[in-house]
């Protein structure tokens, strides 16, 4: 009974040296851990193992942890290792204007062409090109106008022209639209003429009378069918050819935008508006008026952007004098882009309040 102990201290003795030996041969050489893959501090506690063995082994690891140490920071600063590969991580992501990586330059190698430069491909688009604001010094002044204007929009003018569109059938809205349509080109005709365009004058007087004769009165527009185009023309838009460029912007109190230019454009128009010679004044407002509901159902396509927009008066000054420099500048954009598309060739509307619905013009003859 006494040697059972024993031979117990005996066996478990044996097992422990077997698991030892067994450890110690299961154990690969130890092999030097990747700088990026073990920070700086689990090298160190690994050394601190090999120290407990002996102290050359100590000194050894001390002196691999300073090695590594220094390949680390290589490794940070060029994003790649000794075999030139590049790094997985946060330290494989390359500074703008830093060297190409091996991949990237053996891609080269083998598609051909230059190594690929995010910073400067020329395949993405251009930077957009954002418009400077158009030149608004009464800015505080002219916001007020604009909010009572659209009161005066919204409870107004919105309401009779949507009852208009109900009520009028639309071959009649259309007749109505180019028959004032065809009162404005003698007006765009003398205004092209002083812009040093002859033939496009000639081409809105033949407009104004073929609708005039054949078109019944401008009801009808076979004038487009002949492609004789239509293109409007003011004094406003004349000053600006003549090289008053840059002007003032303002908004006048239910007339809308225009520039101190177009004012002073408004007092040469008034002189030959057709509407305006009209004799009775029952027709004249009449058809003011109604000039004026048909303008108002040509906007109805921008009403949900303006109602969407963030600042509703830097929309509608910026929109408006980017469409009015286009106007004046129309013809140079022309020559210089031929690839324009159609519908900014094309001048067929001009949704600026026009001279002839206004009662008073300053400087205008009134009729007798």
């Amino acid at each position: 009974m006494s040697s059972q102990p024993h031979t117990r201290l005996r066996i478990a003795a044996a097992a422990i040296t077997i698991a030892l030996l067994a450890g110690c041969a299961g154990t690969a050489p130890r092999a030097q851990a990747p700088a990026d893959a073990l920070p700086v501090a689990t090298q160190d506690a690994a050394v601190g193992i090999d120290a407990d063995t002996s102290d050359s082994a100590f000194a050894a690891g001390a002196a691999d942890t300073t090695v590594d140490t220094a390949a680390h920071a290589d490794v940070a600063a060029t994003g790649s290792d000794d075999s030139g590969l590049p790094t997985e991580g946060a330290d494989a992501i390359a500074a703008p204007g830093a060297d190409p990586t091996q991949a990237e330059l053996d891609f080269a190698a083998i598609y051909g062409g230059d190594v690929y430069d995010p910073i400067a491909d020329p395949t993405l688009p251009a930077p957009a090109q954002v418009s400077a604001p158009g030149h608004d010094p009464w800015e505080k002044w002219n916001r007020r106008v604009h909010g009572f204007n659209m009161a005066v929009d919204r409870t107004v003018a919105e309401p009779l022209a949507r009852a208009y569109v109900k009520v009028v059938p639309r071959p009649v809205r259309l007749g109505v639209g180019n028959f004032f349509s065809n009162l404005g080109q003698p007006v765009s005709a003398l205004n092209a003429l002083l812009q040093g365009k002859p033939k496009q004058a000639g081409q809105s007087l033949g407009r104004f009378l073929v609708n005039a004769t054949v078109g019944v009165g401008g009801l009808f527009d076979p004038a487009t069918r002949m492609n004789i185009p239509n293109r409007t023309e003011d004094f406003g838009q004349t000053l600006g050819v003549w090289g008053w460029q840059n002007s003032r912007f303002v908004e006048l109190p239910l007339f809308g935008p225009r520039t101190v230019r177009d004012v002073f454009g408004l007092v040469g128009d008034g002189q030959v508006s057709p509407i305006r010679q009209v004799d009775d004044d029952t027709v004249r407002i009449g058809l003011q008026g109604l000039q004026l509901v048909d303008l108002r159902t040509q906007l109805f396509a921008v009403d949900r952007l303006r109602e969407g927009a963030a600042d509703e008066y830097a929309l509608v000054r910026d929109a408006w004098m980017q469409r009015r420099n286009y106007q004046i500048n129309g013809d140079r954009v022309r020559e210089d882009q031929d690839d324009l598309p159609d519908y900014l060739l094309e001048d067929e509307t001009n949704p600026t309040v026009p001279v002839d619905v206004m009662p008073i013009v300053p400087g205008s003859i009134p009729p007798p």
